[in-house]
């Protein structure tokens, strides 16, 4: 199932975002201990404890933060990234290592690729995604129930759902079952894109 992460936007205390979202991409940071895609914990733990001199809860955090960004985010997870009053989000990638931002003024040499869907103010998000925003870090995990569909639609308030409510066009019951026998039909379709759209119907008309 598809999880939700939140990233910081300031590896090294450098802002970012402008970067990120021109380039799309996402970073963590820690230049200066190469490439972490085949690296075991005990291993990572080594190259922290050279590189960086960490004291242990230190040592503790950070490790848990690069576990989370290298092996627990996956392709095709969502990520949000705070900029200001606004909010960003986005559809990973794969972590990737890029050699030439291994500098200590850089810092960006660990990365997922983003695909961005949309920004939205902070003002628009439902309660449990602005709790999860509020405590910032270098990257978390959203540990609360997800939606089957359309997480970009989940993460509003109730206001835009409440306005499209009031703007609903009625549709009776006899075209609303010819509208499902279709879909139904689409899901036993060859066509493996027209049956993941049929899905995602069937799920939204189903909330």
């Amino acid at each position: 199932m598809m999880k939700l992460f939140q990233m910081g936007s300031k590896p090294l205390g450098i802002e970012r975002i402008t970067t990120f979202l021109q380039d799309n991409y996402v970073s963590i940071g820690y230049p200066g201990i190469g490439d972490l895609e085949n690296v075991s914990t005990e291993e990572l733990r080594d190259r922290l404890i050279r590189t960086y001199r960490y004291s242990e809860p230190e040592l503790t955090e950070h490790l848990q933060a690069i576990h989370l960004f290298v092996h627990t985010m996956q392709d095709g997870d969502y990520v949000l990234v705070s900029d200001g009053d606004w909010v960003h989000l986005g559809d990973l990638g794969d972590y990737f290592y890029n050699e030439l931002f291994d500098t200590p003024d850089n810092g960006t040499c660990h990365r997922r690729g983003v695909t961005w869907l949309k920004s939205l103010p902070m003002t628009d998000l439902n309660a449990g995604v602005k709790e999860f925003l509020s405590d910032s870090g270098a990257a978390k995990q959203y540990g609360g129930p997800m939606p089957s569909a359309r997480v970009d639609l989940w993460i509003t308030g109730s206001p835009d759902s409440e306005q499209a409510g009031d703007d609903r066009v009625y549709v009776d019951e006899e075209t609303l079952s010819m509208a499902i026998g279709i879909l139904k039909q689409a899901l036993v379709s060859e066509d493996a894109e027209r049956r993941e759209r049929a899905a995602i119907a069937i799920l939204q008309y189903a909330k």
